[in-house]
């Protein structure tokens, strides 16, 4: 794991060579909630570029999803790590993390695609973005947005889930998707059963969606993060290896939703 970290940092500072990341905190709205983002841009680009959204894990935005768009701000794209659940509402340990997400995951979608598209919006509508090229992608719980985004009908050319969440409450929601998805999966999530994956698939079918799949063998839940330690018998655990392929398939998949665009 050691080596893999060190690794990914030599690869992040050679693709860096030459850029100025900057980021920062972005406080919006969503009607009379106050949210805080991050925001991460190579600020040498001049031109405007795609726009990705992030959507956090279940303990709200953090170091990791800051980390995240900055990576992102790094292959030239304008990211931004939105807040579902409020300024200030960070949520610590796993029974305040399940309180907290329980409220926007329950038959009633609507908060969490509200507080989705408010991070959108505001995204779109910053100077360096090309509103015409915008993506969205989540983390555990985050996937579950993202895709409840794309399910809303949003304006996005791409829907990236890592280890995400997958059932909703209303699949014929799915024929409103106006965008390409992909699914990373980890082959032994505990948390993402067979039946939710097999529903998910006949979802997706049934609405004719373009749409892909992957499945990372001998990994669990929240594989991409290595806070989640490395004991799979704890259902969530970080995997190296998929975490590395998981990324390079989300690069495929957007320099493939945003060519010629």
């Amino acid at each position: 794991m050691k080596k893999y970290l060190l690794a990914l940092m030599m690869t992040l500072v050679a693709q860096g060579a030459g850029a100025a990341v900057v980021g920062h905190n972005v406080e919006y709205r969503q009607g009379d909630t106050v949210l805080e983002g991050y925001l991460a841009y190579d600020d040498t680009i001049k031109e405007k570029r795609p726009g990705v959204l992030i959507i956090h894990e279940w303990t709200g935005v953090s170091p990791y999803e800051k980390m995240r768009a900055e990576q992102l701000a790094k292959l030239g794209y304008v990211a931004f790590a939105a807040d579902i659940y409020g300024k200030g509402v960070r949520p610590v340990g796993p029974e305040q993390a399940a309180k907290e997400a329980a409220k926007y995951r329950g038959n009633d979608r609507s908060l969490i695609r509200a507080r989705a598209a408010a991070g959108l919006e505001k995204l779109a509508g910053l100077p360096k973005v090309d509103p015409r090229r915008m993506a969205v992608m989540g983390y555990c719980f985050g996937g579950t947005a993202a895709l409840e985004l794309a399910r809303s009908g949003a304006d996005v050319l791409g829907t990236v889930s890592f280890h995400g969440g997958l059932s909703t409450p209303n699949p014929a929601d799915a024929r409103n998707i106006r965008g390409k998805v992909l699914a990373l999966h980890g082959a032994d999530d505990p948390y993402v059963k067979p039946d939710e994956v097999a529903a998910f698939q006949k979802e997706m079918r049934d609405a004719k969606v373009d749409w892909q799949m992957n499945f990372y063998g001998n990994a669990v839940h929240s594989f991409t993060n290595p806070k989640s330690g490395n004991d799979n018998s704890k259902g969530a655990a970080y995997n190296e290896k998929a975490d590395r392929r998981s990324f390079e398939a989300m690069k495929l998949f957007f320099n493939e939703i945003f060519a010629n665009r």
